[in-house]
C-alpha cells in the first residue's frame, strides 16, 4: 500500500494510530541493506497484540542482526479490513508499510485457539493462499510458534514450519539457515524446510501424512524418511537460563491503549505447582528465574527507554519466584521515589503475604487476582490445586485490612468429579469472603469471574470430557442467581466460546477444512463476544462435516492415540496418566522446586534442569534515598506545541501519555498530586480531537524552581514522536476569567470538490442558523452558528479559514461548520485536512 493510500484511510477509521508504525523504540532499517524480510504477525487488534511481551523478545532478537529486519503486523479492526478490501490494497507491516505478500518469511504467534480464523484474514488481506500445498517460491514462508503449538495438527496445512517450545534460540537458527540457502541463490523450498527440520523444535506439517483408523483418530506417518525430523517425535526446544536469550530493554511504547499499558518484567519462565488442569504449568517446565540483579538492571534500563510508569512482574506465579522480597524491596527502592507502580499480576493465595502487599501499596495499590479454581477443598484437590480455604480467607483478609478494596477471584466450572456439593461450596466460600471488612468496617468488592474448563493437550486432563453446552449454561445460570447480591460482580466467559476453544485444543487435521468454511461464512475475533457468532459456527461444523461432540464431550481412553502424539514436550505420557490416576483419589502431589523430583521427565539435570535463586548473590547498592527537611518550591510552565503530521491521529487520552512518559525519559520531575492515587500535575488547554491539527497548542505543567524553561524544551523535543514538536515554554501567566470568550482560527482543506460559496452566503445572510445536537447526557441542545462563528471564508476551491468562539459550556468544531453550513458528506469532513492556528509554509503550498 502507498503511503498516500494509506493517509486516505486514517481519518476514516476509528483507531488509527493503530496503525501509524512509528511508535516509541519501534525499528526501521534501511532496505538496501537487508537480505531477510521478516513479518511478525499477531492475529488480533493492535491493542492486544502488541501487549504480548513474546512479540516484543522476537522483535528484539530478530533486528538485532544487521541483516535482518522484523516487522510487525495484526490483525486490522473490522473498519480498516472493510476499506482495504473495497481499495483492493494488501495488507501491510506497520514499520514500512511493505505489503505483507512481500516478505520473505512471515512468523505467526498463536497464544489463542480463537485467534485461528484471524490467521485466515491476515492471508486472506495479503493475497497470500491458505493451504501451504497451494504456495509456491515466490510466496512468503509461513511459521508458527505460541502454546497453541503443543498441537499443532488443527492448523498444521496451513503452516510451512511450526515451532515448539522457546523461540528465542530457534527463530534465529532458521533465520541463519535461510540467509544461508538464500546465499546459493536457491529456490527449492524442500531442501530448506528439510535443513530447518533437523534444528530442534522445529515441525515440517508436509513431511508427515495424516492417517485415521476406523474410529476416526489420527495418527501421523512420514511422508519422506530422508528428512530429518520425519523419523522421530518433534521435541521441545527449551532455553536452559532465561540469560541466554537477549531480553529488549527498550521495548516498543504503543500508542493507543493497549490491554497492557505497562513495562512487564519476566522474572520466571515455568511452574511446578503442578495444577492438573494447567497446560501452561506443563509445557513451560522447568523453572528458570532470573537473578536479582539481572532484573533490577533490565528494570533500570527500560524505565530509561520507555518512561512507564508501571511495572509488571511477569510470571506464571510471580509469588512462587524465590527472591520476591528482596526483588520487591530493591525495586520499590528504585522505583517509589520516581512514582513507578508495582504490580504482581499473577500471585497465589498464602504467597501473598503482608508484608508483600506493603510493598506493593508503596506507590500505588495495583489489582490482585487470586485464582482458587474450586470452591471445595475435595475438588482442589483432585485438581492438585494445593491451597486451602484458611489460605484464600486470609490472603483477602490481609488485602481488605490494607486498603484494597476490589479483589478479582477465578473459578472453573466442569472440572472433573464436580458435583452439586462443589458448586454449593463455591457459593458458600464466597459469601463468607464478602463478610471481610476493611478499615473502619469499610465493604471491600469482589469481582467473581467464572469459566468453563477446557481439557488441553499434554495435561493429566487431556483425556477428560468437557461438560456439554447445555450443562455450562445451567452452572453459570445457577451461580449468578446464588451470588446475586451486593458486593458481588459476577461475569462469565461465553459457554459457547468455551466449546469451540475445546475444539481447537484437541483437534486433528481435518479441522482445517472447518476454519476455512468457517471464515467464509464470516467467523473472525471468535474471542470477542461483540464479534463471536456461534449460529455461523454450528453452520460450518454442518457444512465441513465436524462431529463438534467427537473432539469434546468425548471421554477418551489413555491408550487412544492422540493427534498430538508426535510433539514430545518432555513431560512423559505415563507421568501424566500417572497424576489423572491421582487425580481420581483426590491425592495431591508436591511441588518440587522444593522438595523431591516428581519425575516428569523435563528434567536431564545437566542442561535442562531448575534454575532457582533462594538468596541475591550479590551486594545490591539501592540509589541513596533523599530526606527533604523543607518541601521544594514549584513553578508552573506553560508549554506551547504542534500537533501535526502523524500526530493528528492521537486522541487526547493518547497525547496526554505520550506527553508524561516522554518527561519521564527526558528526566523532567512533575510535582505529584497528594491521596490515595497520585498523579502528575499535569494539564491540557482545549485539548483536539482526532484528525485535527493544532500549530500553537498549550499544557500547563509543574516542576521544581531549579529546572530551567529550556530544559524541558529540549528534553521534549528529543523524546517526542514525529510530529509533536515544542516551540515555547516559559511561566504560566495568570488564569483569565472563567466567563471569557475565546476565538480560535481554524484552515480546512478538502480532498476533492469544492465548498460552495452560495451555501456561505446563505449563512451570512440568514440572522440565526441553528444547529442541534446532543450533549454527553443525551440531550438535545441547540446553538446558533451566528453566535459561534466570529469570521468564515473561503480562500480557495478548496479552502475555507474560519475563526470560531468557545463559551462556557458551548464550543463547536469546523466539523459542525461543515457539516450544517455545506452538506458535506461525512467522508469527506474526515478527510479534510483542519490546522488550527497558524498554517506552515509548507502546507500553504498544497
Amino acid at each position: 500500500m502507498r503511503i498516500e493510500d494509506l493517509q486516505d484511510i486514517l481519518p476514516l477509521i476509528e483507531k488509527p494510530s493503530n496503525y501509524l508504525g512509528s511508535e516509541i523504540n519501534s525499528i526501521k532499517k534501511d532496505p538496501g541493506r537487508v537480505k531477510l524480510f521478516f513479518a511478525l504477525a499477531f492475529p488480533e487488534l493492535y491493542e492486544i497484540g502488541t501487549s504480548h511481551f513474546g512479540l516484543q523478545i522476537l522483535y528484539h532478537i530478530l533486528n538485532s542482526h544487521p541483516e535482518i529486519a522484523a516487522e510487525r503486523v495484526f490483525a486490522p479492526g473490522l473498519d480498516m479490513e472493510a476499506y482495504l478490501r473495497l481499495s483492493g490494497n494488501s495488507l501491510v507491516s506497520l514499520e514500512s508499510h511493505k505489503p505483507l505478500n512481500r516478505f520473505d518469511i512471515i512468523g505467526f504467534s498463536l497464544l489463542y485457539e480463537l485467534n485461528f480464523t484471524n490467521i485466515l484474514t491476515i492471508l486472506d488481506l495479503a493475497g497470500i493462499p491458505f493451504f501451504a500445498n497451494q504456495r509456491d517460491w515466490s510466496d512468503p514462508l509461513i511459521v508458527a510458534g505460541g502454546p497453541c503449538t503443543c498441537n499443532p495438527e488443527p492448523i498444521a496445512d496451513f503452516f510451512d514450519a511450526i515451532v515448539v517450545g522457546d523461540g528465542e534460540k530457534v527463530v534465529m537458527e532458521m533465520s541463519h539457515t535461510w540467509l544461508n540457502w538464500k546465499k546459493n541463490r536457491n529456490t527449492d523450498r524442500e531442501l530448506l524446510l528439510k535443513t530447518w527440520s533437523s534444528i530442534e523444535g522445529v515441525y515440517i506439517p508436509s513431511f508427515f501424512e495424516p492417517v485415521f483408523n476406523k474410529n476416526g483418530f489420527q495418527t501421523l506417518l512420514t511422508r519422506n524418511s530422508n528428512c530429518a525430523s520425519a523419523s522421530k517425535r518433534i521435541t521441545r526446544t527449551i532455553l536452559e537460563s532465561l540469560d541466554q536469550g537477549l531480553f529488549p530493554d527498550a521495548p516498543i511504547v504503543p500508542f493507543g491503549r493497549p490491554v497492557h499499558d505497562r513495562l512487564r518484567l519476566e522474572v520466571s519462565r515455568g511452574c511446578t505447582r503442578g495444577c492438573r488442569f494447567c497446560q501452561a504449568g506443563m509445557i513451560y517446565r522447568p523453572v528458570r528465574e532470573r537473578p536479582v540483579e539481572t532484573l533490577l538492571s533490565l528494570s533500570e534500563a527500560s524505565l530509561g527507554a520507555t518512561g512507564y510508569e508501571d511495572v509488571s512482574l511477569l510470571s506464571l506465579s510471580t509469588g512462587d519466584y524465590g527472591c520476591i522480597i528482596p526483588l520487591m524491596e530493591h525495586l520499590m527502592a528504585r522505583c517509589e521515589p520516581r512514582h513507578v507502580a508495582v504490580s504482581l499480576p499473577s500471585i497465589r493465595a498464602g504467597t501473598l503475604t503482608p508484608n508483600l502487599m506493603k510493598l506493593i501499596k508503596k506507590v500505588r495499590k495495583t489489582g490482585f487476582t487470586i485464582a482458587p479454581e474450586a470452591g471445595s477443598q475435595r475438588l482442589r484437590n483432585v485438581i492438585n490445586k494445593n491451597i486451602t480455604n484458611e489460605e484464600i480467607f486470609n490472603t483477602v483478609q490481609d488485602a481488605f485490612g490494607l486498603g484494597w478494596q476490589v479483589i478479582k477471584l477465578y473459578f472453573m466450572i466442569g472440572l472433573p468429579s464436580e458435583n452439586d456439593n462443589d458448586l454449593q461450596s463455591m457459593v458458600n466460600l464466597i459469601r463468607e469472603l464478602r463478610k471481610i471488612r476493611g478499615p473502619h468496617g469499610r465493604k471491600g468488592k469482589l469481582n467473581i469471574s467464572i469459566t468453563t474448563f477446557i481439557p488441553k493437550p499434554h495435561t493429566p486432563f487431556q483425556w477428560v470430557s468437557q461438560i456439554p453446552l447445555n450443562e455450562s449454561k445451567e452452572k453459570i445460570r445457577w451461580l449468578r442467581e446464588k451470588l446475586r447480591m451486593s458486593g458481588i460482580h459476577f461475569k462469565w466467559q461465553n459457554p459457547e466460546a468455551s466449546i469451540l476453544e475445546g475444539l481447537w485444543a484437541r483437534g486433528d487435521r481435518k479441522l482445517s477444512r472447518l476454519l476455512v468454511t468457517a471464515y467464509r461464512l464470516g467467523c473472525k475475533f471468535d474471542g470477542w463476544s461483540e464479534t463471536f457468532q456461534y449460529d455461523l459456527w454450528e453452520k460450518a461444523f454442518i457444512d465441513a462435516e465436524v462431529d463438534i461432540d467427537f473432539y469434546t464431550t468425548r471421554c477418551r481412553d489413555t491408550s487412544e492415540p492422540l493427534p498430538w502424539d508426535r510433539i514430545d514436550i518432555k513431560v512423559t505420557k505415563d507421568f501424566l496418566i500417572q497424576e489423572w490416576e491421582k487425580s481420581i483419589s483426590g491425592q495431591p502431589t508436591p511441588d518440587c522446586r522444593g522438595g523431591a523430583c516428581n519425575n516428569c521427565g523435563v528434567c536431564d539435570f545437566d542442561g535442562v534442569a531448575p534454575r532457582v535463586f533462594s538468596s541475591v548473590t550479590n551486594e545490591i547498592q539501592d540509589p541513596p534515598r533523599r530526606e527533604t527537611v523543607l518541601k521544594p518550591s514549584y513553578q508552573k510552565i506553560q508549554v506551547s506545541y504542534s500537533k501535526q503530521d502523524q500526530a493528528r491521529y492521537f486522541g487526547h487520552l493518547e497525547l496526554v501519555n505520550i506527553f508524561l512518559r516522554a518527561l519521564r525519559r527526558a528526566e523532567i520531575p512533575v510535582k505529584f498530586s497528594e491521596g490515595f492515587h497520585p498523579m502528575p500535575r499535569v494539564s491540557f488547554d482545549d485539548p483536539l480531537p482526532v484528525g485535527m491539527e493544532g500549530t500553537n497548542e498549550f499544557l500547563y505543567l509543574t516542576i521544581p524552581d531549579n529546572i530551567q524553561p529550556w530544559e524541558i524544551k529540549k528534553g521534549l523535543n528529543a523524546h517526542l514522536p514525529g510530529g509533536l514538536c515544542v516551540h515555547e515554554c516559559r511561566p504560566a501567566p495568570l488564569r483569565s476569567a472563567g466567563n471569557a470568550c475565546r476565538l480560535a482560527t481554524y484552515q480546512i482543506t478538502i480532498k476533492d470538490g469544492f465548498f460552495d460559496q452560495k451555501a456561505l452566503n446563505c449563512f451570512k445572510e440568514s440572522r440565526e442558523f441553528i444547529l442541534r445536537r446532543k450533549d454527553r447526557k443525551g440531550r438535545w441542545k441547540e446553538i446558533d452558528l451566528k453566535d459561534m462563528i466570529s469570521e468564515i471564508d473561503i480562500i480557495g476551491p478548496r479552502r475555507m479559514r474560519m475563526t470560531l468562539k468557545s463559551k462556557p459550556g458551548k464550543t463547536i468544531r469546523p466539523f459542525d461548520v461543515m457539516r450544517k453550513i455545506f452538506n458535506l458528506p461525512e467522508e469527506k469532513i474526515k478527510q479534510a485536512r483542519i490546522v488550527k492556528g497558524l498554517i506552515p509554509e509548507r502546507s500553504k503550498a498544497k
